[in-house]
């Protein structure tokens, strides 16, 4: 790693958390005022780390906070390895690894609320996850290679050819930024529900990092679907944006689903049309 990647990774983690908060802040502003609300201010995101940071670390066990600096580290990695076009499958391990890591975290705490709320995201995991490999896939049978850095170097967009990947990813979107209708095992509004999910037993400065992880996420997941044009930059930054702006509008009218409901869905329209776009590259041979 040179100079010039090292000052880019210290970019990366100063200016990501801060774009980071400032979606989560919109995406507040935004569902206030689907819902008839003025709404908290932008920065709100930045005024609840600052309190959560300032309480005292109240925790059941040991192990808790350790979790979710493993959380933070990895999704801090992933968001990393996605800026240097590094391995695609590399990148979704890696991401992986940081959502097991809060499962785990919830699951140590002992709080049947926590458990529940736990179980329900192995649940989700099963129905993103299986999107992932195929956008991964998709992306080794465009370039013939796993490296995004083929992607970027590419004269076509990705999304040329991977239409019905894209519409999957960002259902994908949707169920990782614990959404509705798929936020039943945490969610980011209070409206929701009372008790917290997977986060139930979290608070001060433990919370607070999970809330900084949140920040760098948002970046992230929006970057996977960036990826799709990343011919012109602005097109690309334009097209992940509408994403997010329409999840949060799905967000605000729809209802909860049950976690069977949202596996079927996964495993039935996602999968199928992922799979369909999967077999027009394979048989069509085209490259980008």
């Amino acid at each position: 790693m040179n100079m010039n990647d090292v000052l880019i990774a210290i970019l990366v983690l100063i200016v990501a958390p801060i774009v980071g908060c400032l979606a989560a802040g919109i995406d507040r502003r935004i569902t206030a005022r689907l819902q008839g609300r003025v709404g908290p201010p932008l920065l709100q995101p930045y005024y609840d780390v600052r309190k959560l940071l300032s309480k005292d670390n109240m925790v059941v066990n040991k192990s808790q906070n350790f979790f979710v600096v493993v959380y933070l580290v990895f999704i801090v990695l992933s968001l990393l390895m996605l800026i240097f076009r590094q391995d695609i499958l590399m990148i979704i391990f890696v991401y992986t690894v940081a959502s097991i890591a809060l499962v785990v975290g919830g699951m140590s705490t002992g709080s049947p609320y926590a458990r529940i709320g736990s179980s329900r995201e192995i649940m989700a995991i099963l129905a993103y996850e299986p999107i992932l490999i195929l956008y991964a896939l998709a992306i080794y049978l465009l370039t013939g290679t796993f490296k995004l850095s083929a992607v970027v170097d590419a004269s076509t967009p990705l999304l040329a050819y991977t239409p019905l990947i894209f519409i999957a990813m960002i259902f994908v979107l949707n169920i990782k930024l614990k959404k509705s209708p798929f936020d039943y095992s945490t969610s980011h509004h209070a409206h929701q529900e009372l008790v917290k999910g997977m986060l139930t037993e979290y608070s001060g400065p433990g919370f607070a990092i999970i809330e900084v992880a949140h920040f760098y996420e948002y970046v992230f997941l929006t970057g996977l679907l960036f990826v799709f044009w990343t011919v012109n930059p602005l097109i690309g930054f334009l097209l992940s944006t509408a994403a997010f702006l329409l999840v949060i509008v799905i967000d605000n009218i729809t209802a909860r689903i049950y976690w069977q409901w949202m596996l079927k869905l996964s495993w039935t329209f996602l999968l199928g049309i992922s799979i369909v776009n999967i077999a027009f590259l394979y048989f069509s041979g085209v490259k980008l």
